[in-house]
């Protein structure tokens, strides 16, 4: 993990049916729509949250 490290997620299941706590995690990401990629910082705390709801979403690149 570097600086500059970025991460990319993809949001690939949907949250529907899902504990609040997975929703919040997925709208904190910043994700609006199903199928959708972003890309954030490669620090613990994004890791952690992706990491809460493997079921949901998916790292692209390290």
């Amino acid at each position: 993990m570097t600086d500059g490290a970025k991460i990319k997620v993809q949001y690939y299941r949907s949250a529907i049916c899902t504990p609040e706590k997975h929703k919040v995690i997925v709208r904190s990401l910043g994700f609006t729509k199903l199928n959708q990629i972003v890309e954030r910082p490669d620090t613990p705390d994004i890791r952690g949250m992706v990491t809460k709801v493997p079921h949901l979403l998916r790292i692209l690149e390290s």
